[in-house]
């Protein structure tokens, strides 16, 4: 079974593979961005049918608000970036990971939220400014602050590939069988972490860290509604409408949570029990680390 699965997860990987190099990711990119944009008309209806007063009119539009959210996550899209590539990368149960991305789709929408209030009725700020307010400099220190997670997690995956290499340089046999975090009676070493050590490694600190660097830059469309339900008099319902979108984003980042602590039991499953666990722990968590880093770093520059 372990195999089978290694096996479904590689299957995966070179699934994915051939769909980004084959142009399959700017198909799905554009019609993420077709939808956003029908979407964004049907907001548009929704408010006039509100203004209107039309019977039903604010159960659509928060249904078309969901939708938007949807699109939004389906396209090119940061959370998913971090989101993904920490679930691939730790150790972390997958429904801590699905707790991790509907907490940051949350906190997305507050941050949108709180930009807005603050905007409209604290600096006094126009729909134009804090749009590029977001685009511009929050999406800038996002992606920036993904890719500093990035670089985190290479630094935590070469610091544990280190103590791993030591450990096995000391020239005795460790497949003799002892506890999961207990010393080896040999070289009074620990050769795997502790059920304290690993609840530590994802502790609430990295946890925050993870939420922070998503809800940094608010979507432009929660922006958009509220502005516009703000200068209409129904604020409230801009709120309602932006957590709406964050239940539409967390749908798509919950199913990459899940994706990725699959895909990365998956890959390993086929080496329980086995000396190059250890070695390939650490490795995986440099090599999608250095993604995370990489790409981040470049849609931080292209923000600028």
């Amino acid at each position: 079974m372990p195999r089978l699965i290694a096996l479904a997860a590689l299957a995966g990987i070179a699934g994915l593979a051939a769909l980004y190099l084959s142009g399959g990711a700017r198909v799905i990119e554009a019609w993420a961005l077709a939808g956003q944009q029908e979407a964004q008309g049907a907001m548009a209806r929704g408010l006039r049918a509100l203004r209107a007063g039309e019977a039903a009119a604010l159960a659509g539009f928060l249904a078309v608000c969901f939708g938007y959210g949807f699109f939004h996550a389906a396209g090119p899209g940061h959370g998913k970036l971090l989101i993904g590539g920490y679930g691939a990368a730790r150790s972390i149960g997958a429904f801590r990971l699905s707790a991790v991305a509907l907490a940051s789709s949350l906190a997305q929408g507050a941050s949108a939220i709180a930009l807005v209030a603050l905007g409209l009725w604290v600096w006094r700020l126009g729909r134009e400014a804090m749009t590029d307010m977001a685009d511009r400099l929050l999406a800038t220190v996002s992606f920036a602050a993904i890719s500093l997670v990035g670089l985190w997690l290479v630094w935590r995956g070469v610091r544990r590939l280190i103590v791993v290499t030591r450990g096995a340089g000391h020239g005795h046999d460790h497949a003799h069988g002892h506890d999961d975090g207990a010393a080896c009676a040999v070289c009074g070493h620990a050769h795997a972490p502790d059920p304290g050590a690993v609840a530590q490694a994802t502790g609430w600190r990295e946890i925050a860290a993870l939420i922070a660097a998503v809800a940094i830059r608010p979507c432009t469309g929660a922006l958009f509604v509220l502005i516009v339900t703000a200068q209409m008099g129904i604020f409230a319902v801009g709120i309602a409408g932006t957590l709406a979108m964050a239940l539409g984003t967390a749908s798509v980042t919950v199913a990459v949570a899940l994706a990725a602590v699959t895909l990365r039991r998956g890959v390993l499953a086929g080496m329980a029990e086995s000396a190059a666990l250890a070695r390939a722990q650490p490795v995986l968590e440099i090599a999608v680390g250095g993604v995370v880093a990489v790409l981040a770093a470049q849609l931080a520059l292209a923000a600028l």
